[in-house]
């Protein structure tokens, strides 16, 4: 890894709830709440599409109380109008709805019942001692400054703004650690009449708030919608789909991915349940002291329940024996698709909040309780363990 180098820079970005991508992520995962919420083991598997003027729902559902083609399309409608949608060329309440979700084939239910896993695959967590919220710094301040503007853009605060947008920053790391953002580039939709210099103005308190002023960088170091005017934006100038953005839903690229989307899936699919499981490790690991970072893979068989690899990397910065680590966490905790749905308590409505700003290192809601694999509660049991 890069990170033993003395200087280096590193750049991430992420989008904001009114990307085309991110609306489709969103719809699928309002739906899976939904799905949840009449039935909480109910097998979901969502994918969306939207152009102008056009949503597409397909997939398949396995439940013992679906959705109605009304609740469906009610639904969608209500998501797209909660991002803000409301222009001629996409609009909540105008756009066509093709609903074309089906039942599950009943192939699947032996691994969907919980009895193996659903599919092959790895994946990944990571965790990072350079923020407090154990993140890599660029793709955390790029999905804090767009939820920021998100809200501000919602209560009416900068009116201007419009529902599409990008953020990516470039980190200086110096010795491992952030040391400054080297670039800040920002490409938001606005109303008709807003140059690049007023969008600036207009933004730069809410990113002051959310930036570090050790970390700001220089104006001349700003690149604000540097192609010019972005009036025009969301699925009326871009098709969007779900599973689009998993690096944006991620760690911005700063270790590898698996290769599995979140959004649309519930539970019972290992792409989501194991990739918040090794986040949920990889956090605690590095919340206990063992290492500053810390990559964790889980992988699995199609049918088989226990994962047939446990891989932890800590870069260098580890205490401990990585190896001894492995056989600790697999005696303290099952790693089998059922095992981590019940400790993370996975079969609940909780997931359309994940579905824009990141599914790691926040928030789950205003009452400020975290996602459950955000929680630090093992981090207590590897001190003890490792007598730290």
């Amino acid at each position: 890894m890069f990170f033993g180098q003395r200087q280096f820079l590193y750049t991430s970005e992420s989008v904001s709830d009114g990307h085309p991508d991110k609306v489709c992520d969103q719809i699928a995962d309002a739906l899976l709440d939904a799905h949840l919420t009449q039935d909480p083991k109910a097998h979901v598997a969502i994918e969306v599409l939207v152009t102008k003027n056009f949503v597409l729902l397909a997939g398949e559902v396995l439940s013992a109380h679906p959705l109605s083609s009304d609740e469906t399309e009610a639904i969608t409608r209500q998501t797209i109008r909660d991002i803000g949608y409301e222009e001629p060329g996409f609009h909540w309440q105008n756009c066509i709805v093709e609903n074309r979700i089906h039942t599950q084939s009943p192939e699947l239910t032996g691994t969907a019942s919980g009895r193996g896993a659903n599919d092959q695959g790895m994946m990944l967590g990571y965790a990072t001692s350079e923020t407090r919220e154990l993140m890599p710094a660029g793709v955390y301040y790029a999905q804090r400054v767009l939820e920021a503007l998100s809200y501000s853009r919602k209560i009416g605060a900068i009116p201007q703004l419009k529902p599409d947008a990008k953020c990516q920053i470039t980190v200086q790391y110096q010795n491992g650690k952030p040391y400054r953002l080297e670039k800040f580039l920002l490409s938001h939709q606005h109303e008709e009449g807003i140059t690049p210099a007023k969008l600036k103005k207009l933004i730069l308190p809410i990113v002051e708030k959310v930036i570090p002023p050790q970390l700001m960088p220089p104006p001349e170091r700003w690149l604000i919608n540097p192609a010019g005017k972005f009036v025009i934006g969301g699925p009326e100038a871009d098709t969007g789909l779900t599973g689009r953005k998993i690096i944006a839903d991620t760690y911005g690229a700063m270790v590898p991915h698996g290769g599995g989307a979140f959004s649309g899936k519930d539970s019972s699919k290992i792409d989501r349940s194991a990739a918040y499981m090794a986040r949920y490790v990889a956090k605690n690991v590095v919340a206990a002291g063992l290492s500053e970072r810390c990559m964790v893979q889980l992988s699995y068989a199609i049918g088989v329940a226990e994962p047939i690899s446990l891989m932890v990397e800590m870069f260098g910065t580890e205490i401990v024996d990585p190896s001894i680590l492995v056989t600790t966490l697999q005696e303290i905790l099952s790693f089998t698709p059922k095992a981590i749905r019940r400790h993370l308590n996975l079969n609940r409505p909780i997931y359309k909040k994940t579905a824009s700003f990141g599914h790691f290192g926040r928030e789950s809601g205003a009452d400020g309780v975290l996602f459950p694999w955000e929680q630090l509660d093992l981090a207590q049991e590897l001190r003890q363990v490792f007598q730290i």
